[in-house]
């Protein structure tokens, strides 16, 4: 924090510099502007109105130039508009033209990137412009088999943004952990760029992980950064990266910045996700029927079977289990389709007047009233309803999905 005087004069003096990176100078949320600090920070700030381009910097030679640069690509990003603008509303020869100025536009701001990296060598300034930098595969540099075939192209294309995606970006400089490019990049490259499945993004993250060991602070940043996005991930079938990472460097003692009630949380959560991961087969469980019918998973023979578990209160049980009934098992049971309905509570009064008001007479109502079976954790249900696609051979082949999931996969499988 810097205390400002009448004059709205302020000075900022420490025994050690700041990290080197791209700070921000902060009045509200309608007053403030970008600076970076590189090795030199004897700097001096001035701003009638806190807007960026009337910024004045002077003394530290890389602040002066990252200002200079913010000024510089300001004017280019508004020319470049005003042709993205233009190019919208031509046709022709006219919209090749203006796409030749557009891509002079994006060779001017390479070249810039470029001749500052050359011209203060080993500088934040340069490392941080070139960051940006991405070399595009052209056309006539991918070779001729790989131009046979639409899947050969994009395969050879996939694999080169993959392989050269961090080729200016370096990882292993800690700098950039005070920028705010860093969780951007990631975030492209691990949910954008790499296929969404397990398989892609494991031994990319990975790869990454021990490519940053070495250095502390990255290293912490990585794989908390893999830690998260893992667990919070969309994509079905993700949760399995997030317990890999947690047993291989949080659990395992790696992750020596870990709090011990972070670890619980953690420890918590591959307890409930480690059984039903995608790709593994179901536990098997022994459960008894709402007429008392003892009923074991493996016993079912059907092509697919799905499995829910749900309780009556839950508002969204409440819609997805009768409509599960209605138009996905009565539609495909005479197609190998079967269901297994657990309930997940211990009223069965409140379990027999749900399935009587819904009439869900037809497929399999089981409960576990003593909950020996842990299925609770073994298939976590810490929110319901928790669903379960499994196949023949009760392997797992996807989890908490949609109704309009399995009205597009059954027809095509059954």
């Amino acid at each position: 924090t810097i205390r400002l005087d009448a004059g709205g004069n302020g000075i900022l003096a420490r025994d050690t510099l700041l990290p080197q990176g791209i700070y921000k100078i902060y009045l509200n949320q309608d007053n403030h502007f970008d600076i970076l600090l590189g090795a030199e920070q004897n700097v001096s700030i001035a701003s009638p109105d806190f807007n960026q381009a009337n910024v004045k910097v002077e003394g530290a030679i890389e602040s002066v130039e990252f200002m200079k640069y913010l000024t510089w690509i300001t004017e280019l990003q508004e020319k470049r508009m005003a042709l993205e603008k233009k190019r919208g509303e031509s046709e022709g020869e006219e919209k090749a033209a203006i796409e030749k100025q557009l891509g002079e536009l994006n060779e001017q701001v390479h070249a810039y990137w470029k001749n500052k990296y050359d011209e203060y060598p080993g500088s934040f300034l340069g490392k941080f412009l070139m960051s940006n930098y991405f070399r595009e595969l052209r056309e006539e540099n991918i070779p001729d088999e790989f131009k046979a075939n639409d899947s050969l192209k994009w395969v050879y294309q996939y694999n080169y943004v993959k392989n050269h995606y961090f080729e200016f970006y370096d990882l292993t400089d800690e700098r950039m952990l005070f920028t705010p490019s860093i969780k951007q990049k990631l975030e492209t490259y691990f949910e954008r760029v790499l296929l969404q499945m397990y398989d892609s993004v494991k031994p990319a993250s990975y790869e990454i992980i021990q490519k940053v060991e070495p250095h502390p602070r990255m290293y912490r940043f990585v794989v908390s950064h893999l830690l998260n996005s893992s667990l919070n991930s969309k994509i079905m079938g993700m949760d399995a990266l997030f317990v890999d990472i947690a047993k291989d460097y949080y659990l395992s003692g790696k992750a020596s910045w870990a709090e011990p009630s972070t670890l619980e949380k953690i420890r918590e959560n591959v307890l409930f996700l480690e059984n039903n991961l995608v790709g593994r087969n179901a536990r098997d469980f022994q459960m008894e029927s709402e007429k008392g019918d003892p009923f074991r998973l493996y016993q079912m023979n059907a092509k697919y079977t799905i499995l829910v578990f749900y309780e009556p209160n839950c508002s969204h049980c409440r819609e997805y289990v009768p409509q599960l009934y209605k138009e996905v098992y009565l539609p495909f049971r005479d197609q190998g389709l079967d269901v297994v309905a657990v309930y997940t509570m211990e009223n069965k009064n409140e379990w027999v007047e749900f399935l009587e008001k819904h009439q869900l007479h037809e497929w399999h109502n089981v409960w576990d009233q003593h909950h020996l079976t842990r299925f609770k954790i073994v298939y976590d249900t810490r929110t319901t309803p928790s669903v379960y696609l499994l196949d023949k051979d009760k392997k797992i082949i996807a989890k908490r999905f949609t109704i309009d999931f399995l009205k597009e996969f059954l027809p095509r499988n059954l």
